[in-house]
């Protein structure tokens, strides 16, 4: 039966193995500034037929992203003026944004931060960092996904009875900079010299998860660079599942799919992708063991915390307000980089089934908060590779006061 299957793959490999092209795809950004061109571009996106929304319609007055392919643009004008909506070109061309966003030269030696790495090359950086620094690194494997990848990680702790935090990234696979900036915030835990960052590694451990969809970012650097979900196959035409809609927290009730092909499809069930499944296996197995869950995504500069099904306050909600916005307030003084903050319902969209909530609503984690890191739409998911580290660095400098507030409400010696 194995054999079989691994065959299966190897087919659906060798049919989608041509590489996804987006010359003179458009992103668009509409704004609804009535209910009914909301609802309107709600059911677009239930039945987009090409379309691809990128921040999808949430609210009245919120900003709409849609990429556009071209045999589309005069349908997709012809429907924005019979709603009297306006379109504004955000991305002229989504090919080139993709052409652009590596270095013309790369990088041939040591792993860093001015690229973006393969899923190999990660793994093999995490190697070296266990075999360099092996008297507080230890490598977790997860479990492994729907094509046999090994989802992988670290355990960084300087002694032992501290407390943990998790960093999760890469659920989505198109979002590059989640990756990177994980793989960066690791490496400064294990090389800063700043005192106060010294401290923080000496007071948590740390579970470091740069890629937790290893099949859907493999497919972005081979075949398809606006790949989102994982890569299952499951009877129809269409692959994968939103793993960020897939955990069993209110799934499937608000803001995610049941259609198949939807690029927020739920997914059969809750935990019906392998690695969502693994995923949450693991984080159950040291539930008692960690206060802090966050999470890395693109794009949009927001701080957001629980919950996306309704906007009813958690129990801290005053709490992670009030440190987001000091978070915010740090990293805007690292670059000038704005950030809103708010819990995922009123800030972004409603949702359901993402993984913050679950480990939110499941073990009560008192922080938990994911990040929208840059930009605000010109790049999109297609971040230039030349913002990796200001990004990281920014992100790491709202990261430091999230944890030093941990640290002291905690107790944390």
């Amino acid at each position: 039966m194995e054999i079989l299957r691994t065959i299966c793959l190897l087919i659906l490999a060798v049919v989608h193995a041509d590489r996804a092209t987006y010359d003179k795809y458009q992103v668009r950004r509409v704004v609804p500034e009535s209910q009914e061109q909301l609802e309107v571009l709600r059911d677009l996106e239930k039945n987009s037929n090409g379309l691809s929304f990128w921040v999808g319609p949430s609210r009245v007055q919120k900003a709409v992203d849609i990429m556009v392919p071209p045999h589309m643009l005069p349908q997709f004008d012809e429907i924005m003026a019979s709603l009297n909506l306006r379109s504004e070109v955000y991305i002229k061309n989504v090919q080139h944004l993709i052409d652009t966003e590596r270095p013309k030269v790369r990088p041939r030696a040591d792993f860093g931060w001015t690229d973006y790495y393969s899923l190999d090359a990660i793994y093999a950086w995490l190697d070296s960092l266990v075999e360099t620094y092996p008297e507080v690194l230890i490598p977790i494997t997860v479990g492994r996904t729907y094509e046999g990848r090994q989802i992988r990680g670290v355990k960084l702790s300087f002694k032992e009875g501290n407390r943990g935090v998790i960093l999760e990234g890469g659920i989505h696979a198109r979002e590059w900079i989640s990756p990177a900036t994980v793989t960066y915030i690791l490496n400064k835990l294990l090389t800063s010299q700043d005192p106060v960052m010294q401290d923080l590694v000496q007071s948590f451990d740390y579970y470091v998860f740069p890629s937790v969809n290893p099949d859907g970012y493999v497919y972005t650097h081979t075949t398809d660079r606006m790949w989102r979900k994982t890569r299952s196959q499951g009877g129809n035409r269409c692959f994968g599942a939103d793993a960020n809609r897939n955990f069993d927290f209110h799934w499937l009730e608000i803001g995610a799919s049941s259609s198949p092909c939807s690029d927020t499809y739920a997914g059969s069930a809750p935990f019906s992708e392998i690695e969502t499944r693994v995923l949450s296996e693991y984080l159950t197995s040291i539930a008692d063991q960690f206060d802090a869950y966050l999470t890395f995504h693109s794009y949009s500069q927001l701080l957001l915390f629980p919950y996306g099904h309704n906007n009813d306050n958690v129990s801290n909600y005053d709490e992670l307000l009030a440190l987001g916005q000091a978070a915010v307030s740090a990293l805007a003084n690292n670059n000038g980089t704005q950030y809103a903050v708010g819990n995922i319902y009123s800030t972004i969209y409603p949702t359901s089934g993402v993984s913050m909530d679950w480990v939110r609503g499941v073990f009560n984690t008192p922080y938990t908060y994911s990040w929208e890191l840059r930009d605000k739409g010109n790049h999109g998911f297609l971040l230039p590779a030349d913002q990796i580290i200001d990004t990281a660095e920014e992100t790491l400098v709202s990261l430091i006061v999230i944890l030093r507030h941990a640290k002291e409400k905690l107790g944390r010696n």
